[in-house]
C-alpha cells in the first residue's frame, strides 16, 4: 500500500468530496448502489491508513483508504515480473503480503542459515511502488522442517527466539503488521501438536510475540487465524481467551488476524460482522488477512460487499487483504474466488467490494484522541 501521510497530533483532515463522487460514479457505472450510511460518532481507524493527498478513489486501496484503511493481496515473487500482474498490484493495492517468502523454512532452509532473496524482492517491490507489507508469517503451524527434529525445550526456545528475532530485525521498520505466530489451534480450539508446542507447551506463544516486539518495535503484532468468522466456534472462543489473557497480563498484541477463505463448503457466518466487533472490544485491532470467496457474479459481488462492510463498520477494523491478485493463480483458482480474472479483467466481484467501503462526508474535525493508540481519523 501507499504509505499515508499523517496529520498533526489531535489533527484531522476533512475528505474531499470529489472522492466520494469518483467512487460513486465508478459504482453506478457497474450498476451497483452507491453506500448511503450516517457517520458514527467518535469512529476511528489509524491514522497511519489515512488517505494521502490526492488519493484516488476509484481503486480499492484509494476507496479504502478515504475510510482511513489499506486494502491488500498477497503476492509471489515469482510473479512481479508479469507486467500486468504488477501494474494491477500497484494501481489497485496499498499493502501487500508475501505468500510464504516470509515463511519460516522459505527464510531459515537450516538452522542459522537465513535466505532473504525472495522476501526481499517483495519488500523492495514496495517500496520502489510506495506499497506498505504485512509480514506473514513469523511462526506457523506448517512451514518448521528441521524443527522438526529438536528434542529439548530450551533448544526448541533457542531456534524460536534465533528466528523470529533473525526475521522480524532483518526487516524492521519495514513492515507494517506482522503475522507473528499463525494457525495454532485446531477447529475444537485446541493448541496443534507442532514442535514448539510439544516442547515449549503453550508459552511458546507468548515467547513469539515478545521476541517479535523486541526485534521491531514499531510493527503492529498479530495474532493470525482461519476458521474463526464464527463468534460462536470453538477456534474462535480459544483464539479471544488467548487474547483476554495477552492483554491483562501484558503480552504484546496489537491485532488479530481473520483470514476469511469463504465458499459453499465454508459460508460467511451470519455473525462475521459481530464477530469482528467482539474481537475489537477485547482492545486489539482486526485485519482480514485473506479474504478470498469462491463464486461468480452477483452472488460473490454481494458477499464481498458484505465481508467488506463488516470491516469498515467497525473502527478497529484496519484493513483487509485479499489472497491473491487474480484467479489464474490462486491457490483456490478452480473457484475463480478473486476480484481480477485470469486476464485481469476486474470481475463483478471487485465492484461488491468497492460497493462496500462506507464512504461519507466529515462535516467537522474528529474529537482529540484520547491515547496514542487512538490517534485516527474519523469513520463513517
Amino acid at each position: 500500500m501507499a504509505d499515508t501521510s499523517e496529520p498533526a497530533a489531535g489533527g484531522h483532515r476533512r475528505r474531499p468530496a470529489r472522492r466520494v463522487t469518483l467512487l460513486a460514479a465508478a459504482l453506478l457505472g457497474a450498476g451497483l448502489a452507491v453506500p448511503q450510511r450516517p457517520a458514527v460518532a467518535g469512529a476511528a481507524a489509524p491514522a497511519d491508513a489515512a488517505a494521502p493527498a490526492g488519493a484516488a478513489a476509484t481503486t480499492l486501496g484509494g476507496a479504502a483508504a478515504v475510510t482511513g484503511r489499506y486494502f491488500g493481496a498477497a503476492v509471489a515473487a515469482s510473479h512481479l515480473g508479469e507486467a500486468p500482474y504488477a501494474t494491477v498490484l500497484d494501481r489497485e493495492f496499498t499493502s501487500l503480503t508475501p505468500e510464504t517468502e516470509m515463511a519460516f523454512d522459505s527464510v531459515e532452509p537450516a538452522r542459522g542459515t537465513f535466505v532473504f532473496t525472495r522476501a526481499d524482492s517483495i519488500v523492495a517491490h514496495a517500496q520502489s511502488a510506495g506499497l506498505r507489507v504485512r509480514g506473514h508469517s513469523l511462526i506457523s503451524d506448517s512451514h518448521l522442517v528441521w524443527v522438526s527434529a529438536l528434542s529439548s525445550a530450551t533448544d526448541a526456545a533457542r531456534a524460536l527466539t534465533d528466528h523470529v528475532g533473525a526475521v522480524a530485525g532483518h526487516f524492521r521498520g519495514k513492515i507494517h503488521s506482522w503475522d507473528v505466530v499463525t494457525e495454532a489451534f485446531d477447529p475444537r480450539g485446541v493448541l496443534r501438536r507442532n514442535v514448539f508446542q510439544q516442547r515449549i507447551g503453550s508459552g511458546y506463544i507468548e515467547l513469539a510475540f515478545r521476541t517479535a516486539r523486541a526485534a521491531d518495535p514499531g510493527a503492529r503484532l498479530c495474532y493470525n487465524e482461519y476458521g474463526i468468522e464464527d463468534a460462536a466456534s470453538a477456534k474462535t472462543q480459544a483464539v479471544m481467551a488467548l487474547v483476554k489473557d495477552f492483554k491483562t497480563r501484558g503480552v504484546p498484541i496489537d491485532c488479530v488476524g481473520i483470514e476469511s477463505h469463504f465458499g459453499p463448503s465454508s459460508p460467511m457466518p451470519a455473525s462475521y460482522g459481530q464477530t469482528i466487533r467482539q474481537f475489537a472490544a477485547l482492545g486489539v485491532d482486526v485485519q482480514i488477512t485473506e479474504l478470498d470467496i469462491a463464486g461468480s457474479g452477483a452472488a460473490q459481488a454481494a458477499a464481498y460487499r458484505t465481508a467488506v462492510t463488516a470491516c469498515v463498520s467497525t473502527p478497529r477494523c484496519t484493513g483487509i487483504t485479499v489472497w491473491g491478485v487474480t484467479d489464474k493463480y490462486s491457490w483456490r483458482s478452480g473457484e475463480t474466488p478473486l476480484l481480477f480474472d485470469g486476464v485481469y479483467n476486474k470481475k463483478q466481484a471487485y465492484f461488491g467490494a468497492m460497493s462496500g467501503m462506507v464512504i461519507c462526508e466529515v462535516a467537522a474535525p474528529a474529537p482529540p484522541p484520547a491515547s496514542g493508540e487512538a490517534r485516527s481519523r474519523a469513520a463513517c
